[in-house]
């Protein structure tokens, strides 16, 4: 009896040990997806007012661990009942994130009129206020979701030979770390300028490297959120790319001479201009079918 107890507990470490031992190569392999994970959804949460910041934030954090409660049981049913639609839905959440990379490049050649005349004293009302910030984190969990179904079936084709039990520890843990992880380093990010303001208010005058670094956080932060913005929008592409280079043969034949950046930055620019070029004659389409009411 007392063997049979201590065998299930050598058991349970063994497992865990060898969880955990995958969650370590799976992190590390997913390390450049969390990489452009972060770059997007940093972008995708910042331009808030600062006293929404973090409101906006949980927001998008909680979307972010819904998405992976539902995209893990989905992960591991559609692996073991049907791995064959595992690509295709892949590569339509690459179209998805390619188009908004070349919807906001888009913007940045062609910006929407109401952008270039926009007045920077127009005060908006709370309603629209709110009503814009829910959009954005809408925007932002759909987003992050795609990214999620990315690392979550890298992370399973990772501990695929292994035992379902590993599978599930390994890819659960990697899953929620890279929300934990990405969300909090974005936290830090946005809140850069209330850290360097504290370190300006409680810095003595004879401490001027803390007032230093305050004063670098503050005037840093614009500069970071622009650079954000550039860094996400190429991640979209680079990841919706990769996700084509790496399930495509024929992209990939064609392409293999190119390092592998520029071959994956090209497609998901080719890949975002075709479906942005597709909601363009929809929307036309649309509008001739279903003419709008004046």
């Amino acid at each position: 009896m007392t063997g049979g107890f201590f065998a299930v507990f050598d058991d349970i470490a063994t497992l865990l040990d060898d969880a955990a031992s995958m969650t370590k190569v799976a992190t590390k392999k997913t390390a450049g997806i969390l990489g452009d994970d972060l770059a997007v959804n940093a972008q995708k949460a910042s331009n808030f007012a600062a006293s929404r910041e973090i409101p906006v934030l949980w927001a998008i954090t909680k979307g972010s661990f819904i998405n992976k409660l539902i995209i893990l049981p989905l992960a591991f049913l559609l692996s073991y009942f049907a791995s064959w639609a595992i690509i295709p839905i892949l590569m339509l959440g690459g179209a998805y994130l390619a188009f908004e990379g070349a919807e906001k490049i888009l913007e940045w050649i062609m910006p929407h009129k109401h952008h270039k005349h926009e007045d920077p004293d127009l005060q908006l009302t709370e309603d629209e206020i709110l009503y814009i910030e829910k959009e954005k984190i809408k925007s932002a969990i759909k987003t992050d979701f795609i990214l999620s179904i990315e690392i979550v079936i890298m992370a399973l084709g990772i501990v695929i030979n292994e035992t379902f039990a590993t599978q599930l520890i390994a890819v659960s843990i990697v899953a929620f770390l890279a929300t934990i992880g990405v969300y909090g380093i974005v936290t830090l990010i946005v809140r850069m300028d209330d850290i360097g303001f504290h370190l300006i208010a409680t810095a003595k005058e004879e401490n001027r490297l803390r007032k230093s670094i305050g004063l670098l956080l503050v005037t840093s932060l614009p500069k970071v959120i622009k650079a954000l913005t550039v860094i996400g929008t190429l991640a979209m592409l680079l990841v919706a790319g990769g996700i084509y280079m790496h399930n495509v043969h024929q992209i990939h034949e064609l392409l293999h001479n190119l390092p592998s950046i520029i071959g994956e930055l090209l497609v998901g620019m080719i890949v975002g201009a075709v479906v942005l070029g597709l909601e363009k004659v929809f929307l036309q389409l649309k509008k001739v079918i279903i003419p709008t009411k004046k």
